[in-house]
């Protein structure tokens, strides 16, 4: 018996595709350049979100040169945003991809395509602004500095104790000193000596930043709130969600801790009485303060016509391809030929990003003055003398 053929008869059967028409490919519209009201409204978000819970950088503001004002307020709300993200996130995954999305963003934003978000929008305003005053060869925010950036808070997005008090100021190098370098290339400042003085400055601050943190990672509170000027806790974050399983962390350098005897458990049973906790502390503020030191004294230096005494790190760093002053054999910058005096110049023209170093050094004061009790009550509040402290140190000069 003859069988028909069933599958090219079914094929004769379907129905021809039907062809799309060439201009229906793309139904959406271009995206259009952002508008002066879309950027206007995106600094007005920034700055209320730096007032709110970074008064330090907010504060500091007015000693930024206002052409580069606008950088500034981005960059310090980028890093603010990211280093929410354990605060409002329940899951490290979720945060891995809430950080994906800011790097997803940076990418379109220095491609000129910013996404309609305001950090972004006032970022690639910043980027145009930057690239319209100046025509410097080594002019420009380096992309690269922001994704570092944000690898050193994906690192730590569970915020694991550091093992090392040297891994500890390594992550404050990849934050808060690239901060300092994206303000000063904003300016813009492309010197080494001016990045030397701002990596120690930053470590500083960095360091500072930790310490401070310690009493909302061990024991975070209700509130759901990332702030260097009223820090109330970490609400339902990782933090909290570490806590509820009776997993509280204490962030001070593993190896400080096993050098003067400190364990985690005894923190979270006695606190700051806990044996070797006020010594740990106080190693670790050490470390900061002494970088504050450093940073004056090259400063103080270069104003006596001298170098900075000893040599920058991270000068090989391809970032820094192009920057003005190198150093000589004996591991001084700016020695010779005039370059110490350029070198002066470019610190001088950079010394208000160097006055984040002034609301550090008054936390630290502070945090002698109660022996080293992260956990007491005024260490929290926010420095109500911060603004005149700021101007004084300005209008001498030093920080």
């Amino acid at each position: 018996m003859h069988r028909s053929p069933i599958l090219p008869l079914t094929r004769q059967l379907l129905p021809p595709p039907k062809r799309i028409p060439q201009r229906c490919a793309s139904t959406l519209p271009p995206r259009l350049p952002p508008s002066q009201s879309d950027i206007d409204a995106a600094k007005t978000y920034c700055l209320n979100l730096l007032r709110t819970h970074d008064t330090p950088s907010y504060h500091l503001r007015p000693f930024i040169p206002p052409p580069s004002q606008t950088a500034y307020i981005a960059i310090r709300t980028f890093n603010l945003e990211i280093a929410r993200i354990p605060d409002t996130v329940s899951t490290p995954a979720v945060g891995s991809l809430r950080l994906q999305f800011w790097r997803d963003s940076l990418h379109a934003t220095f491609s000129g395509t910013p996404p309609p978000q305001p950090v972004f929008l006032l970022l690639h305003s910043a980027l145009v602004d930057l690239s319209n005053r100046t025509s410097r060869p080594a002019a420009g925010l380096s992309k690269s500095w922001f994704l570092r950036l944000l690898a050193a808070r994906e690192k730590y997005l569970t915020n694991t104790p550091f093992p090392t008090l040297d891994a500890l100021e390594s992550y404050a190098e990849h934050t808060y000193s690239t901060l300092l370098y994206l303000t000063l290339q904003s300016l813009p400042v492309t010197s080494l000596v001016a990045d030397h003085v701002a990596s120690h400055i930053g470590k500083a601050a960095g360091i500072a930043a930790v310490l401070r943190g310690i009493p909302l990672l061990a024991f975070p509170g209700p509130a759901n709130t990332h702030s260097n000027s009223n820090v109330q806790g970490l609400g339902e974050g990782l933090a909290a969600a570490r806590v509820r399983q009776g997993q509280g962390v204490v962030r001070l350098p593993l190896d400080v801790m096993a050098e003067t005897g400190l364990k985690e458990e005894d923190v979270f049973r006695r606190g700051v009485e806990a044996e070797g906790f006020r010594e740990a502390v106080f190693k670790v503020a050490t470390r900061a303060s002494d970088h504050l030191i450093t940073a004056r004294s090259m400063v103080a230096n270069l104003r006596k016509g001298g170098g900075v005494g000893h040599e920058f790190e991270y000068k090989g760093e391809e970032e820094r391809v192009g920057y003005v002053g190198e150093y000589d054999g004996d591991g001084d910058e700016g020695e010779g030929d005039g370059a110490g005096r350029m070198g002066l110049d470019d610190v001088e023209r950079g010394f208000g990003v160097f006055m984040h170093a002034v609301p550090t050094q008054l936390w630290l004061q502070r945090l002698q003055r109660v022996d080293f009790d992260v956990f007491r009550e005024e260490m929290r509040r926010g420095e109500w003398k911060l603004p005149w402290k700021a101007y004084l140190a300005w209008r001498r000069r030093e920080f």
